[in-house]
């Protein structure tokens, strides 16, 4: 009923940049904040960064500075703007958005599929 599919990932030399994209499809009556997770092997995942619907934007400190959120709401779509990436931003990177699928429903999480990011020499 609803999807998030993510688009973006590959490979890149450190000190490269890539930029993330994810969009949000189906049975959607309104998104409150989107973000970006990731998980490395063996790691749990973790936050990286979100933004609200009005524009507020919050990122962890290993990216703080490198990395920037942002979205366009007519398009249901969240950007992830990576620059300066380091061997260890390698990671799955996934999508998630609070999502609304009727009016006066409540807010429930959903996420996308991943997209891996890599960056090597």
């Amino acid at each position: 009923q609803v999807q998030l599919v993510e688009s973006g990932g590959g490979l890149v030399q450190p000190g490269g940049s890539l930029r993330l994209s994810c969009v949000a499809s189906g049975s959607i009556f309104s998104i409150s904040t989107m973000g970006w997770y990731r998980q490395s092997p063996g790691k749990q995942r973790e936050f990286v960064a979100t933004i609200t619907s009005v524009g507020t934007t919050n990122y962890a400190d290993s990216v703080q500075g490198r990395f920037t959120i942002s979205r366009d709401n007519a398009k249901k779509t969240v950007y992830l703007q990576m620059s300066s990436l380091k061997p260890e931003d390698t990671a799955v990177y996934y999508c998630n958005a609070e999502v609304r699928m009727y009016f006066g429903g409540a807010y429930s999480p959903r996420w996308g599929q991943g997209t891996q990011v890599t960056v090597s020499s």
